[in-house]
């Protein structure tokens, strides 16, 4: 028998809705309504800042629902299905955070865009999202019923709201870790009291060997909600970039081209910079590779998803009574359709309004076909890669949906058509200008598949939890939009703020900037090096190329786990994400990942102590280390935010700081200190039974 907090991570403990479909209880009231509203603003805030830091965002699913447990208990009428609505509006808002931060910062990166426009940034994600939403429709029977995927942090968070009606203590925990994890957020980022990060480098036989790890907490949250097996495949992602990648290149390139790619730089910097410039792109052909494999596994389900909704449409208009459980209620699909045509009207005005024909200085015709080409690629695209995130959704949860690998597929090959189509005209090789422009006409696109592919990874992922609890499908997709456009009103000016207090990468708004407190914003950088290489004919083809070939041994070693029966899998996604990610976010994602595993091991030498009350306590102990989890998160990103503001008012990070000078080497021992620290704590409360 599993280990019940193996199970429930996986989907497998899930029993017959909580509510049945033959009661009926308020679902979107005007409270829900504000107040997820209001959750989805904050959360959306709060992962953009978490997504330009490391390059990844958490299902806000679990701390929405905490927190609108806790809130709307101070209201006399409240019940789960109205709680589930209002984490189903939050939990857009980060979707739609991580939509636009993987692809529309690549427009600043690009010099295209000099700050981030309120207008086109919230059109694209409220479009993008909406259509997300859209797509998904007509997959929730075939993903959620039929398919049987696993859905974890549908799971999980179901499994919140249903222990939400016993009590408190979840919302208690997520206001611990929330606190400490921001209080120690403050000390790293604003006094300078405490490191943030630890690194170092040594060479041996002319090649470079890179570590570190961040010592924030955010990412061993992560790697405690994602479990040790994915974390693991980020981790060894991470170790085929720096422990073979990044030495074998200094070993084996001439060395003017290491002297070229590294600056003159050493140790830690000379490492960071190899990999920048060279060694990410081999996840760059991962990720590509591994989206078009999910797409493959998605053609049989997606044509079952679109028949069973077709059918049902042809026998309402036959007039023939069709019983529909209320839990099953979907968004009829001609809306889906009609939608779809309708959302490329103001699709099309975006793509006139940010590309400038002077700046592409092409003919008229050439233009129009060009933008024209860009929508169709983004709305059957959009599709595609929706179904792909959705499906991998079910596969690995929202936290490791493959938008990246969706996106990056896409831009390279939107790149490659505009290429075709505009290289007869223009040599972008000698006209960077132009190379510029075309790069931000495939940034765009990318942009609004990357939108559609976040919403619908948290769309089925929220539609789980739904199923668990017994809600309505088209309550919650109605409510999914007014979340998608929550995120979409407050992301530009999340972003604004953002970039001007910390910079972007290697942009700055202002002269002067501290380069090291820079927000990397590694998808972003991603996708602009991508687009800008295929029209200036720089990409590095071979380092794609390898990466393709592991991507692929990867695909070949999980069939043959698949065929063995193994718990242990290799969704080739996640060891992507580690390879063009920076080792020292993998390490602290690991290392939550560690800890759930010694927990659960903890857990099981308890059984025969326990004795009848092991599965319950089991069950409650891993939903105090989810819970303890995500507020971890929580607290650190939103004060990630809260910090921009002062640092952007008086334009530097150094404005609060208190450490004096020569304080680095204590800063150092107690970052490493406080990590700890917080390792051994969610342990113990991963444990606690």
């Amino acid at each position: 028998m599993k280990h019940p907090s193996e199970a429930s991570a996986r989907g497998e403990v899930v029993a017959g809705p909580f509510i049945p479909a033959t009661t009926s209880l308020p679902e979107i009231t005007v409270k829900a309504l504000v107040l997820g509203f209001l959750l989805s603003a904050i959360l959306a805030g709060a992962n953009a800042y978490l997504g330009l830091k490391v390059g990844m965002t958490v299902s806000a699913s679990i701390p929405a629902a905490v927190i609108s447990m806790a809130v709307l208990r101070f209201f006399r009428e409240h019940n789960i299905l109205e709680n589930n609505i209002v984490q189903t509006a939050a939990s857009a808002g980060e979707s739609v955070a991580a939509g636009v931060i993987f692809t529309l910062p690549a427009l600043v990166m690009l010099h295209y865009w000099s700050d981030f426009e309120f207008i086109p940034t919230m059109a694209i994600a409220l479009c993008g999202g909406v259509l997300g939403v859209l797509f998904t429709i007509p997959l929730r029977r075939a993903l959620i019923l039929e398919a049987k995927l696993l859905f974890p942090e549908g799971v999980a968070t179901g499994e919140v709201l249903k222990a939400g009606t016993e009590g408190g203590e979840g919302a208690r925990y997520i206001a611990l870790a929330g606190v400490a994890g921001a209080v120690l957020k403050l000390f790293q980022s604003g006094f300078k009291l405490v490191a943030g990060k630890a690194s170092g480098a040594f060479t041996t036989g002319g090649m470079v060997f890179g570590y570190g790890s961040e010592l924030g907490v955010a990412l061993l949250g992560v790697g405690y909600i994602v479990g040790l097996n994915i974390a693991v495949l980020i981790f060894a992602g991470g170790l085929i970039s720096w422990l073979f990648g990044i030495p074998l290149f200094t070993l084996l390139a001439d060395p003017e081209t290491v002297a070229a790619v590294t600056g003159g730089a050493t140790g830690y910097a000379a490492a960071e910079a190899i990999w920048s410039a060279e060694i990410r792109f081999m996840g760059v052909g991962a990720m590509a590779t591994g989206g078009l494999w999910a797409l493959l596994a998605l053609i049989k389900p997606i044509r079952d998803g679109v028949r069973s909704s077709l059918e049902a449409v042809r026998a309402a208009r036959r007039g023939e009574a069709v019983d529909i459980l209320r839990t099953e209620r979907d968004t009829p699909i001609h809306i889906v359709l009609y939608g779809t045509l309708a959302l490329a009207v103001p699709i099309f005005v975006v793509f006139l309004y940010v590309i400038d024909p002077g700046h592409l200085d092409i003919s008229a015709g050439l233009y129009w076909g060009t933008l024209g080409i860009g929508l169709l690629f983004a709305l059957v695209a959009g599709f595609l890669f929706s179904s792909v995130a959705g499906y991998m959704a079910g596969l690995v949860g929202s936290s490791n949906n493959p938008i990246s690998g969706v996106t990056i597929a896409t831009i390279l090959t939107v790149s490659l058509v505009l290429l075709a189509l505009l290289g007869l005209q223009v040599d972008f090789a000698v006209d960077a200008e132009r190379a510029t422009a075309a790069a931000a006409t495939a940034i765009l696109v990318g942009g609004i598949v990357a939108c559609a592919a976040a919403i619908a990874g948290d769309n089925l992922q929220d539609l789980k939890a739904g199923h668990i609890v017994g809600a309505t499908p088209y309550k919650q997709q109605i409510m999914q939009m007014v979340g998608v456009a929550a995120g979409a009103l407050v992301i530009a000016p999340v972003l604004q703020l953002l970039f001007s207090a910390y910079g972007l990468g290697d942009v700055f708004p202002r002269p002067g900037m501290d380069p090291t407190e820079a927000l990397q914003a590694p998808q972003a950088t991603l996708m602009s090096s991508v687009a800008s290489g295929v029209f200036l004919r720089n990409l590095p083809w071979t380092m794609i190329w390898i990466g393709v070939a592991i991507a692929v041994a990867i695909i070949a070693l999980d069939k043959v786990l698949e065929a063995r029966g193994s718990g242990f899998r290799t969704p080739v996604l996640a060891v992507a994400v580690g390879i063009y990610l920076p080792l020292e976010l993998s390490v602290p994602i690991f290392v939550g990942g560690m800890v759930a595993l010694f927990a659960g091991r903890y857990l099981r030498r308890r059984r025969e102590t326990l004795g009848g009350d092991y599965e319950a306590a089991a069950a409650r102990a891993n939903r105090r280390g989810l819970l303890f989890a995500s507020g971890l998160i929580t607290g650190e990103a939103l004060v990630g935010i809260v910090l921009a503001i002062p640092f952007a008012a008086a334009q530097s990070t150094d404005v609060l700081r208190l450490a004096p000078d020569g304080f680095d080497t204590v800063a150092d021992v107690l970052g490493v200190l406080a990590f700890a620290c917080f390792v051994l704590w969610l342990y113990r409360i991963a444990r606690r039974t």
